[in-house]
């Protein structure tokens, strides 16, 4: 078999009976779509195969012409996935040269195969059929990251840290409990692609251009066939809607988000100023020119490539904004943001997961931070109002305290017994037992506090929950 014939001029437009000129060269080139949408190939070739099947099933296609066009198709995969298959912008998409090569391959009978379907319903199914498997993807380097998480906050239950408001020392908390605040915000990214998934595993096939088509297709077998839920019901929608793409993206930019925000945290903890953490050096790299420089290079990355998402969501947004109903070649335009914001995202959570068990904690230096900057004052206030003084005036009294307390260069519990009853009578010695960081964090002891006892139970619960996901 000569295996450019699929490529020769007189054979190339699978359309074009209508026209009279060839493609103008640099026209041919702008509109092609197949140097990115060749990723699709397994998810067209599978659509494709049981679109034949179909059919087969309805008596269009005869069980010998079905069987000859699977095995074709499985060929060409197989082509595909050895190297072996020479894509053509002539032929413009991963559709045409896969229907090309396939009528190249068995002779005429590859022409039956586009029978009541078009490309348009042919790449709504390609991409729900990607999306769905990069959504499973995405998910299971979800889990490994909240798995990684749940490891560190365990560890680190009784391991004390100033907790910020405004980049504020604010009230002392448990780093256990810091990283299960990111285990949360995952948890709601999680159920956020989940929902997505609903909506993306609908199959548009069989709504043809975009008027359906007089064949006496079966959808409802198609779909079961590829793993779909249900199928469109309406083929104009089914061919133009591009909102489980968008909503998808939508999803990406807020995980990428809250990476963003960890990746932040995580840039600063391991400055000298702060000290916090260290990540092994495998995560990191150097400089150029300062020798003395370990850089947190994959934080950094992952908070720069959220730009990068949200801008993807943006130019998917406005590529929508003005298309009337049904399809339109601008929408050959969402494959690129969309392809590379699937593999940002997955790229980013593999690599966190990969790197959150590589993170040592400088146990010392974060007792001594919240030490610093009065984190217990909010303890001394509710200590006050537990001595009947109402909070107002408690906040009052705290604050002079901790102005005095500047003053002399001592934390609040570093002052004298005497010097504290200044400021009210009502305190006494058991202030002391409030004033520590150890029984400030004690203190918090309900679901949802940064209890030591509160987060090794959040630990035991979201090991609980990822088991049922």
């Amino acid at each position: 078999m000569d295996k450019t014939k699929y490529t020769d001029k007189k054979n190339i437009k699978l359309w074009g009976g209508r026209f009279e000129q060839p493609t103008d060269a640099f026209v041919e080139a702008f509109t092609a779509s197949v140097h990115f949408d060749q990723r699709l190939y397994k998810h067209d070739i599978a659509g494709s195969i049981a679109h034949a099947r179909m059919l087969c099933h309805v008596g269009v296609l005869t069980k010998a012409e079905c069987e000859s066009i699977v095995a074709g198709l499985t060929d060409i995969q197989l082509d595909i996935e050895r190297g072996e298959f020479a894509w053509s912008v002539e032929l413009e998409d991963v559709h045409m040269n896969i229907e090309a090569r396939l009528i190249d391959r068995i002779g005429e009978v590859g022409k039956k195969l586009h029978t009541g379907r078009s490309r348009n319903d042919q790449v709504a199914t390609d991409i729900r059929l990607y999306l769905r498997e990069e959504i499973d993807a995405i998910t299971a380097e979800l889990t490994r990251l909240q798995q990684a998480l749940l490891e560190l906050a365990g560890k680190e239950t009784h391991t004390i840290m100033p907790g910020f408001t405004h980049l504020q020392t604010a009230q002392p908390v448990t780093f256990g409990h810091h990283v299960l605040a990111w285990f949360e915000m995952l948890k709601r990214d999680r159920a956020r692609l989940l929902d997505c998934k609903k909506r993306v595993n609908v199959m548009p096939l069989g709504a043809a251009a975009l008027a359906g088509t007089s064949y006496p297709i079966d959808r409802e077998y198609t779909a079961s066939l590829l793993g779909f839920d249900s199928v469109t019901e309406n083929s104009l929608d089914a061919v133009s809607d591009r909102d489980f793409a968008i909503e998808f993206v939508s999803a990406a930019s807020l995980i990428m988000m809250h990476l963003s925000r960890m990746s932040e945290e995580l840039v600063l903890w391991m400055s000298a100023q702060f000290g916090f953490i260290d990540i092994d050096d495998c995560f990191c790299t150097g400089s150029s020119i300062m020798p003395q420089k370990k850089n947190p290079d994959v934080p950094e990355l992952v908070r720069g490539k959220t730009g990068r998402v949200n801008g993807h969501l943006v130019s998917l947004l406005t590529l929508m904004k003005g298309q009337p109903l049904a399809y339109n070649k601008d929408n050959q335009e969402d494959k690129e943001p969309l392809f590379d914001t699937a593999d940002t995202l997955r790229d980013s959570l593999h690599v966190y997961a990969d790197m959150i068990p590589a993170i040592s904690i400088n146990r010392e230096k974060m007792k001594s931070a919240a030490i610093q900057g009065y984190s217990t004052a909010t303890d001394l206030a509710d200590y006050l109002v537990k001595k009947g003084v109402a909070f107002r005036d408690a906040h009052e009294v705290v604050g002079k305290a901790v102005k005095y307390a500047i003053k002399a260069d001592k934390d609040l519990a570093e002052l004298a017994l005497q010097e504290l009853k200044t400021f009210s009578d009502v305190i006494d010695q058991d202030v002391f037992e409030v004033l520590t960081l150890e029984g400030s964090v004690a203190a918090r002891n309900h679901i949802g506090g940064t209890a030591p006892e509160q987060v090794s139970k959040a630990v035991a619960r979201g090991k609980e929950w990822l088991k049922s996901v």
